[in-house]
């Protein structure tokens, strides 16, 4: 699955979605991941409106976008093209961010993350 992170520098979340100059495109799974790709984000559009467009069609393809903020209307924006958003309380490292989701994807994901991985739900029995 491809999660993007707003990073000023590849290391670490901290950046605002509206912000951010560049996302940092991981391809993330159960018992690996890694670096794909850095994507520069649109930062200069006629209105806010088209620069929150532009940015979500750069990570069209990702199931999640770790940030340290957004607003609602970009974070509507996503959802509506299946792109999770997730704020960071704080800065964090990117790393540690893919370790804590390696965990919840080696685990029960909850639903929104199965559909995104397009797995199947749990048994009965795994429940």
């Amino acid at each position: 699955m491809r999660v993007a992170f707003t990073s000023s520098d590849g290391v670490v979340v901290d950046e605002h979605f509206g912000r951010t100059a560049s996302f940092f495109v991981w391809e993330v799974g159960p018992e690996w991941a890694g670096f794909v790709e850095k994507v520069d984000a649109i930062t200069t559009a006629a209105d806010e409106e088209d620069r929150t467009e532009a940015r979500a069609s750069a990570i069209a393809g990702c199931a999640i976008v770790y940030t340290l903020a957004i607003g609602g209307p970009a974070a509507a924006k996503l959802v509506g093209r299946r792109v999770h958003p997730m704020k960071t309380a704080a800065p964090a490292p990117i790393a540690e961010l893919v370790a804590k989701l390696q965990g919840v994807l080696r685990g029960t994901p909850p639903p929104w993350l199965r559909k995104a991985m397009a797995a199947p739900a749990p048994s009965a029995a795994e429940r």
